[in-house]
């Protein structure tokens, strides 16, 4: 099934449409794990390569509680032959239950340390250059906020935004969970993080095209389809809509919508590839938490 997407030249397929690899080494990513759920849990148990040169980007949310990251984390990377990951939201939130308290940049910098005694790959790390189908391609896990900037139509700032969103019953848990310290806000975090990211995408060898990977989308488009669409505020930045073109991406990687697809938007496709939680994916057709094969791909129909 595919159909047009609003705003411009993109079409949408469900996740996995495409032609990926087939045969040897893959490509594969998930998202949005949230293996505080049990079902969530069992599915993370049971998922594994197909083969043992497979390598498994993770793009965001494995779960809120540190230990519950270091746990799924670690058995995923003693099964995939590379893990990369990249922080989502839920990861940044300090939850009151979890026994680590840190907030803001030091949570992240204690999940990085994580990650690197796990043998994990950061957005802190040098990016690893994929050598196998379609190679050679540089993986770029990137850490990237939002500023809320992908406002409602009419509203002129971020303040007049979130008072659209708030007036329509939608408010993101990042209000109360998501810290930005030392940072006064979170949209002074993302510019920070913008202008450390783009450096380092920029000095990838200009003859690697790139596979980014990021929680939040890096562009717009992705969001259009949301039940509510005020929540598009707290899903990504304008400040990266260009990216995917001045990067020289192959593809895109992304979670946090709870909406697995693929957009194929100015060339590039997006993947969406999050799990979700239990009352959405037990609605889905397909194995849930299955990695999804993400490059080389090639588009269908009207997309080739």
């Amino acid at each position: 099934m595919s159909y047009e997407v609003r705003g411009g030249p993109a079409v949408a397929a469900e996740t996995g449409a495409g032609h990926g690899a087939r045969g040897g080494p893959r490509l594969v990513a998930v998202s949005d794990l949230h293996v505080r759920f049990a079902e969530n849990r069992g599915i993370v148990e049971r998922l594994r390569p197909e083969s043992d040169e497979d390598w498994l980007l993770v793009a965001g949310d494995v779960g809120e509680h540190v230990d519950d990251v270091r746990r799924a984390l670690e058995l995923l990377a003693g099964r995939f032959a590379k893990v990369v990951w990249t922080p989502g939201n839920h990861e940044l939130w300090t939850p009151p239950g979890d026994p680590v308290q840190l907030r803001g940049e030091e949570r992240y910098e204690h999940l990085v340390r994580l990650c690197r005694e796990l043998g994990v790959v950061t957005p802190e790390d040098p990016f690893p250059v994929w050598e196998g189908p379609g190679g050679p391609v540089a993986i770029s896990p990137l850490f990237v906020l939002y500023d809320y900037s992908f406002r409602p139509a009419g509203a002129r700032s971020a303040e007049e935004a979130l008072a659209i969103a708030e007036r329509a019953g939608v408010v993101c848990t990042d209000e109360f969970l998501l810290h930005p310290d030392p940072h006064p806000s979170r949209d002074a975090w993302s510019r920070a993080r913008l202008e450390i990211t783009e450096a380092r995408l920029a000095d990838v060898p200009p003859e690697l095209p790139t596979v980014l990977v990021n929680h939040f989308p890096l562009v717009r488009e992705p969001t259009r389809v949301l039940r509510h669409p005020e929540f598009a505020l707290w899903c990504g930045t304008e400040a990266t809509a260009d990216w995917p073109r001045r990067f020289r991406a192959a593809a895109v990687v992304h979670g946090h919508l709870h909406i697995p697809r693929l957009v194929w938007w100015e060339g590039v496709p997006h993947q969406e590839v999050s799990l979700g939680y239990p009352r959405e994916w037990r609605k889905r057709p397909g194995t849930p938490g299955r990695p999804v094969e993400v490059f080389p791909l090639v588009p269908d129909g009207a997309c080739a």
